[in-house]
């Protein structure tokens, strides 16, 4: 039976409201023992438990996939058994609250905490995000979407500002939040520490209360990044609810203060209040007593997880190795893998294997030589040496590469996109004695690859968690098929990313200049090559994708449109498939990029198989964020459902006419312009029949016998001729024009 909450609140004091917004220490919130009100605990996470035991030490657990990762497999399904993981292990734990998943957009890949980000792309964030908070949500535990929002660099997070329009915020930096919190009801949100446009996340009244709460719906409590408050009663007022860790009271004094001296409602303390009740209560009244805690079950699903993880993104036939081949091993992180992140989501791993470690379990023909260390770029010509007299000898060569801590972590920013020198040089080194190398990659963001198409094959395993060594040999000897997908585009250099000149700003102010046009969205648009495009991941098979069908050719407001395609594996091995469905705008609506992911699905098929995949895709598929009407909205118009296996390789293409039932504000007036009325579903008659009228909406009485290029000229003119040159191009009289002003006025009213 759920708690009266609002009555349990109504029993306590000012004080014990008040001290029920800020925790009792790092990780456990203040209880009230008077009104039966328990403390619980929070803990980090979001891809695995780090929990603080009494003692002070660190409970010895699961490290999964990191999001770099896991957004690659580009399957919920996966995801949701990931988070169900989570979730047993945070129940069997008593936690009641797992921090994460993070979803910051991957704006810039210097951001240093790439790694623990999902995607460059939002629709794809919001939906890995839904399916991990389902899953960790199924045993009552709650989790803490974060960072909400734009918290996409590590330079002066905790102040700096980031500065944008309103649509870029709505289209790129909040709608994967808007899909998590719609979809799958996360119980808290945390509030970054950055401002945006000027004022700090935790006391936006817009974001916390107008938009997360009256607009999406969110029903849990907001918290603050640990030591993310600013003004406390401004807080309160803006729609946060907790602040963590432990203020010492400062912060609970000072809420007291407010509201004694009429500065702040007291009702939006007891607002507070209550979202956090409903949320503890929510864990506490609902015991799992068959939640287990079990390392080495959710070990193999870690290494199974991360199997479907890795993304293919070079292959000459060299791959999968023969099991006779003679192999060598080079680079440090073949026996020390970089598996995770540094900074607050460090797990204590409960087991690691490397690759290493795997190879000489099944007795493979495996050598290892060091090259390089694991932990810092520093060349050693006499490793490199010795590497290179070995791979002479090896019929192939692994490189394990990646970023160490030292370059890549929460805290800092990346300074630029290189591997470290030592590694580049090595690899180089090696392709001078032996072409066939093939490169393993440990790293939580892109990196450039000067030698990428002199190898054999690169298998990126990003931050693949602590079961990456056995997923690695899995992959690379073929008992697992790779099926990852980059989340993110791998460009070509550092100075053509979108945000290349703004990124990181003066750490006062970061100015989001590119706007909408970020990761595929701007190269695509700009017609920038590409070392590896959004969605793109290579397989040990090959698939087809043909004969796009949708279940009607149009769309109305508020309708819906099934897209299906046929898939077939037409190689010699079973293996996945990611069927990606992108919406091109084809109505000439200014300022929309040339495609954008609305629905993905991955499929399994065995050599020679086809099946059907299918998605629904609604108007909300169609649109962008409208700051005239300062809602979503699409064009009435021409669209394109554009399917393929990454953003630049589309197989298939169907048509779809959408009929909106909305209009755009259209003031007319004397600049009102030829085009603006033409384009209006509303004006576009009346004006045309003026002009047919009038016999001036004909090339001939527009231009005359001026010739081609004159005429194009006039065309694009006539385009923009405002109304009140009606008369002085003679297009009837001053009556008449003054007439069909009327008219139109009548027909937007």
């Amino acid at each position: 039976m759920a708690r009266d909450v609002k009555s349990i609140v109504s029993k306590m004091t000012l004080e014990e409201k008040a001290s029920l917004c800020s925790g009792a220490s790092f990780w456990d919130t203040k209880p009230v023992e008077r009104v039966g009100v328990p403390s619980v605990m929070v803990s980090d996470g979001p891809h695995g438990l780090r929990k603080m035991n009494k003692d002070g030490t660190t409970l010895s657990t699961v490290c999964f996939p990191a999001a770099c990762a896991t957004a690659s497999s580009f399957d919920t399904e996966l995801l949701e058994e990931m988070g169900d993981a989570l979730g047993q292990q945070c129940r069997a734990q008593d936690v009641s609250i797992l921090l994460g998943p993070a979803m910051n957009i991957k704006r810039s890949p210097l951001c240093g905490r790439n790694f623990e980000y999902i995607s460059e792309d939002p629709y794809l964030s919001g939906k890995i995000a839904a399916a991990h908070i389902r899953g960790v949500q199924k045993w009552n535990v709650g989790t803490s979407v974060k960072h909400f929002a734009a918290n996409n660099q590590e330079y002066f997070r905790m102040s700096v500002s980031s500065e944008m329009d309103e649509r870029t915020l709505r289209e790129i930096y909040l709608s994967g939040f808007e899909i998590a919190v719609k979809e799958s009801k996360p119980k808290t949100i945390m509030a970054s520490y950055n401002q945006i446009n000027g004022v700090y996340s935790t006391e936006n009244k817009k974001l916390l209360t107008d938009i997360l709460r009256n607009e999406w719906g969110f029903d849990g409590y907001v918290m603050t990044d640990w030591g993310a408050v600013a003004d406390r009663a401004k807080g309160i007022a803006a729609g946060l609810d907790l602040e963590m860790p432990a203020s010492g009271g400062v912060n609970d004094a000072k809420i007291v203060e407010a509201v004694k001296a009429g500065k702040l409602d007291e009702k939006l303390l007891d607002k507070a209040v209550e979202n956090m009740l409903n949320v503890l209560f929510d864990y506490v009244d609902n015991p799992h007593d068959d939640a287990v805690f079990d390392n080495e079950r959710d070990h193999k699903k870690a290494v199974q997880i991360e199997s479907e993880c890795a993304v293919l993104l070079e292959n000459n036939g060299i791959l999968p190795l023969k099991k006779d081949a003679k192999v060598l091993y080079v680079g440090e992180y073949a026996k020390v893998p970089r598996f995770q992140g540094g900074g607050s989501s460090h797990i204590h791993c409960c087991k690691i294997t490397s690759a290493l470690d795997v190879a000489q379990e099944k007795n493979r023909s495996v050598e290892y030589c060091k090259g390089f260390p694991a932990d810092r770029d520093l060349t050693d010509e006499k490793e490199i040496k010795a590497a290179v007299e070995k791979a002479k000898a090896a019929d192939v060569v692994v490189v394990f590469a990646g970023l160490p801590d030292v370059i890549e972590s929460e805290g800092f920013d990346r300074k630029n996109m290189d591997l470290p020198a030592c590694q580049n040089k090595l690899i180089s080194e090696i392709l001078k004695v032996n072409k066939n190398v093939v490169v393993v990659l440990h790293n939580g963001a892109p990196v450039v690859l000067p030698w990428r198409k002199e190898t054999g094959a690169i298998l990126e395993m990003y931050l693949g968690g602590q079961g990456v060594g056995e997923a690695t040999d899995m992959l690379l000897y073929g008992e697992a098929n790779p099926c990852g997908h980059l989340a993110e585009t791998f460009p070509l250099s550092v100075e053509d990313t979108p945000c290349y000149l703004s990124f990181g700003g003066d750490g006062i102010t970061t100015k989001y200049d590119e706007g909408i046009y970020v990761g595929y969205r701007y190269y695509e648009k700009k017609k920038i090559p590409v070392a590896y495009a959004f969605g793109y991941g290579l397989s040990y098979t090959t698939f087809e994708i043909s004969n796009l069908v949708l279940s009607s050719s149009e769309l109305k407001e508020g309708g819906t449109v099934t897209a299906t395609v046929d898939v077939k594996n037409t190689g010699n091995v079973a293996g996945k498939e990611v069927v990606q469905f992108y919406v091109a705008d084809k109505t000439k609506t200014f300022g929309r990029p040339v495609k954008e992911l609305k629905g993905f699905k991955k499929i399994y098929l065995e050599p020679g198989e086809t099946k059907k995949v299918s998605v629904e895709l609604d108007s909300r598929s169609l649109k962008y964020y409208e700051v005239r009407i300062n809602d979503w909205y699409a064009k009435t118009g021409e669209y394109e459902i554009c399917v393929g296996n990454s953003s630049d390789n589309i197989h298939a293409v169907a048509k779809l006419n959408y009929v909106s039932s909305r209009y755009l504000p259209l003031e007319i007036k004397g600049d009102t312009t030829f085009s603006a009325l033409l384009e209006d579903p509303r004006t576009a008659p009346v004006f045309k029949a003026y002009l047919a009228e009038h016999d001036k909406g004909s090339d001939d009485t527009v231009v005359g016998d001026m010739g081609a290029a004159a005429k194009e000229m006039a065309e694009a003119m006539f385009q923009g001729f405002p109304l009140k040159s009606l008369f002085s191009f003679g297009m009837g009289t001053r009556e008449e024009a003054e007439k069909l002003i009327a008219d139109l006025k009548k027909a937007v009213e």
